[in-house]
């Protein structure tokens, strides 16, 4: 019998967390020059393309499964009555189709919920952009949003790279096996084991990974390092305030070749830089209004950990 798929808390606590006005997916925008696809851009090609490749990416054919007395995290199996058609959709820039009718339509995909009925994701294809058509070589974006429960920065990098080719004639990906259906009741007993085991991981890992940060935290700190802000000692700001759900997007363009110049000046890495673009601009932002405090923002960066048992 296949071993069940169930989630971390990790990857659960996205779900857990989400609300009507905090949707915890997350949105990614490709441009794509249609010139360069041998026999041209079309809707239904496109979607066809990517049949063949989501055959090989089991999360996107895996949807929630759960059982009202399952007294751990949730599961994925495969979906058996996946649909394509049910994720990937078309849709046309109103003119003139720049970047601010880019950014309107990315805007409200990202404001709408996924249904948790079926896998986490959608594929938005946005025609029309700077009032071209992609079937006759104009450029094509693509929305991807997928669950922060399936997916994160790196896994997520990984998925675009088998969904998309940099090699025209590439052969298709050898398909992949997603996890097999099950029921409820195997769902709450496989809970009922993990729940009862819980005290001992709690004692045997997370206790004594708990303890070994709270010693290096102290060590930094009487060793004159750097060591992360105290809870809740972030400084007030405009954005200490209640989020409705609509998500604005906004475009900027930059030449790698001048953020690699930076990174190399600094000896630092791309992300480094890009950290620094973001502080500077947000500390800007706050001094045109005349709104920024007089201590240090505290910024929090995810890292990606991979390794389930470090979760």
């Amino acid at each position: 019998m296949q071993h069940l798929q169930r989630l971390s808390g990790l990857d659960a606590s996205f779900l857990y967390l989400e609300t009507s006005t905090q949707p915890l997916h997350v949105c990614s925008v490709l441009e794509l020059d249609t010139s360069t696809i041998p026999g041209g851009y079309s809707f239904s090609r496109m979607r066809d393309e990517l049949a063949v490749r989501i055959r090989a990416i089991p999360t996107f054919r895996e949807k929630l499964a759960n059982s009202f007395l399952n007294l751990d995290h949730p599961v994925w199996v495969e979906d058996d009555e996946f649909d394509l058609e049910r994720h990937v959709h078309r849709i046309g820039l109103p003119a003139p189709g720049g970047r601010v009718e880019l950014a309107e339509i990315c805007g409200h995909l990202a404001s709408l919920p996924l249904d948790r009925r079926h896998p986490l994701w959608e594929m938005w294809a946005i025609e029309g952009l700077d009032g071209q058509d992609p079937r006759k070589g104009g450029r094509l974006a693509v929305l991807t949003k997928v669950h922060h429960a399936a997916v994160d920065g790196v896994t997520g990098a990984n998925i675009m790279s088998q969904l998309c080719t940099v090699e025209p004639d590439a052969p298709p990906p050898v398909p992949v096996a997603a996890s097999q259906g099950t029921n409820p009741l195997r769902i709450a007993i496989g809970g009922l084991g993990r729940f009862a085991t819980r005290p001992l991981h709690l004692a045997t890992n997370v206790l004594p990974a708990t303890v070994n940060t709270v010693v290096d935290t102290v060590k930094r700190v009487t060793g004159g390092g750097l060591a992360m802000a105290a809870p809740f000692a972030a400084p007030q700001t405009p954005f200490n305030a209640s989020i409705n759900a609509q998500r604005n997007v906004a475009f900027a363009q930059l030449d790698l070749d001048d953020i690699k110049t930076v990174k190399d000046h600094f000896g630092v890495k791309v992300n480094d830089v890009v950290m620094a673009l973001v502080a500077g601009v947000l500390r800007k932002y706050l001094l045109d209004r005349a709104e920024l405090p007089e201590t240090s923002l505290v910024a929090m960066v995810p890292v990606s950990v991979h390794d389930r048992s470090d979760r």
